[in-house]
């Protein structure tokens, strides 16, 4: 990869976390008004691709926090974290 596709995949990466904020805090306001729910299986795939925006909005919305499953989201942005430190070290 080289440095010149960097500004593209920060906005692609920007977005996917804006995604999965707005999926987080839509499950909350539906779960708050006992109507139709997002999938917990989607959250993740979600924070799987966006966990920054999955964990703030956790943290924000107290959302899906006492879930065991959902441990897997500070996970994937630790994961996420070294996969960005690799990338940037590459390209220097």
């Amino acid at each position: 990869m080289t440095a010149a596709y960097l500004p593209f995949f920060l906005i692609i990466y920007a977005l996917l976390n804006a995604g999965a904020y707005l999926l987080f805090a839509r499950d909350k306001r539906k779960a708050e008004g006992n109507a139709w729910r997002t999938p917990e299986t989607t959250l993740l795939l979600s924070a799987l691709f966006g966990p920054f925006g999955a964990y703030a909005a956790m943290r924000r919305f107290r959302h899906k926090t006492r879930k065991t499953k959902f441990v897997l989201v500070p996970v994937f942005a630790v994961m996420h974290t070294a996969v960005i430190l690799w990338i940037l070290v590459s390209l220097v």
